[in-house]
């Protein structure tokens, strides 16, 4: 079926009929690289999402105090919540089947010396856990510790820019820093996958800010790990218990919208992933739709190559052709224009994913791709489809009586 001297004959009707070759080549390709680039767009848009938590474990729950909306068992409205100290204890005790850790944190500006460079930077005092939290990576060094906190260390963990702002290209570690008038001693530096904004961060012990704070207890806002096995159905009921309890702790009302705010963040992560899921599928549709309306044009083109064709397919059943080899030899055409049609357009269209690149990251679209698996997959159906698409006329044209055919104008 598929001789030499059909190769032949082929690549000389191809050649004959350039522009109808070409509109049907093009019809193809252009649906597969649409097809491509749009997919590629879905998960681009999912990297965007997702991309929101790179910074952030995504098995935490946030605790930040507010204000109370409502009166509740005697105190008054507008009541500033304040966290201390024996909230992480409390929280510790009662959930200690659910936690993996805990930390709290306390955020101050403050003007940061080294030798006769200086500048502005936030400080967070933190506890060990804070570190998995907020993925943070020591490069150098080490991290807070459990000790640190106990005693109330004067040790600092700096970013990667401010060791890079202070020191130049000299390294950091083991240097006195002047943090807002109090001398610190650098154990660590770090780098951050949320960008330069982390990389200019300090952190120190969140006893050692209580006791320069005048020996306060307190704490801006509290981070709680569950444990990842909970999952996300888990990670939601320990949300509920966690919100229940420091209410009733805090003597505020149930439906008090105010007082303490809670985020979770699985429950956000898995949201942002319905969003982008929902609008990959949108996308995929869409290039799907591509597809289908480049599987009509390939099939509207090879029934008026078969109509055309008609007289041509008389003469052969004539002088001996049989109907398998005629319907072979448009179907091998059909298959041969789609197949290269389409590995031209997947080509094209990976190629031009590849050069978009971060490129639309303004508009939310990340890095944008398409698996190897899904692109030759699309394009085997399209080659499939163009298959059918040749068969069926052909598989006609081969049922015409010869005498009728030559009567074909």
């Amino acid at each position: 079926m598929w001789s030499r001297d059909r190769w032949q004959e082929m690549f000389y009707t191809l050649r004959k009929n350039k522009l109808r070759t070409t509109l049907s080549g093009f019809t193809v390709a252009l649906g597969i690289f649409i097809f491509v680039v749009l997919f590629g767009f879905g998960n681009g848009l999912k990297n965007s999402f997702e991309q929101f938590f790179v910074d952030d474990s995504t098995n935490s729950i946030w605790l930040y105090p507010g204000k109370t909306e409502k009166p509740y068992r005697g105190y008054k409205t507008k009541r500033r919540i304040i966290f201390k100290n024996d909230d992480l204890a409390d929280i510790k005790q009662n959930f200690s089947f659910f936690i993996d850790y805990i930390t709290p944190r306390i955020s101050r500006g403050a003007l940061v010396k080294y030798a006769k460079e200086s500048n502005n930077y936030t400080i967070r005092a933190v506890a060990p856990g804070h570190q998995f939290a907020e993925k943070t990576m020591v490069t150098d060094g080490r991290y807070i510790n459990e000790r640190d906190v106990k005693e109330k260390t004067k040790y600092a963990t700096i970013g990667r820019l401010v060791e890079k702002d202070l020191f130049g290209n000299k390294p950091a570690l083991g240097k006195n820093i002047n943090v807002g008038g109090i001398s610190f001693k650098v154990i660590g530096v770090f780098k951050d996958a949320g960008g330069d904004n982390e990389e200019r961060l300090i952190y120190i012990p969140y006893t050692t800010r209580q006791q320069i704070e005048k020996s306060n207890d307190r704490v801006d806002q509290i981070m709680v790990a569950f444990r990842p096995e909970l999952g996300y159905a888990g990670a939601m009921a320990f949300e509920k218990k966690l919100n229940t309890f420091m209410r009733k702790k805090h003597n505020i009302a149930p439906s008090d919208r105010g007082g303490i705010y809670v985020r979770n963040v699985a429950d956000e992560f898995r949201q942002t992933q319905n969003i982008g899921s929902v609008l990959q599928w949108v996308v995929f549709f869409i290039g799907i739709g591509t597809l289908l309306a480049g599987i009509i044009g390939i099939s509207n083109i090879m029934v008026f190559v078969v109509k055309e064709r008609t007289k041509e397919l008389g003469i052969r059943k004539a002088i001996g052709a049989t109907p398998k080899s005629i319907v072979g030899m448009i179907l091998q055409e059909s298959v041969f224009i789609t197949a290269i049609a389409g590995y031209a357009g997947l080509l094209a269209g990976v190629g031009t994913l590849a050069l978009i690149g971060d490129t639309l990251k303004d508009y939310f679209i990340t890095n944008p791709y398409i698996d190897t698996n899904e692109a030759i997959g699309a394009t085997v159906i399209l080659v499939i489809f163009g298959a059918i698409a040749g068969y069926i006329p052909a598989r006609r044209a081969a049922k015409i009586k010869p005498i009728i055919a030559l009567r074909d104008e």
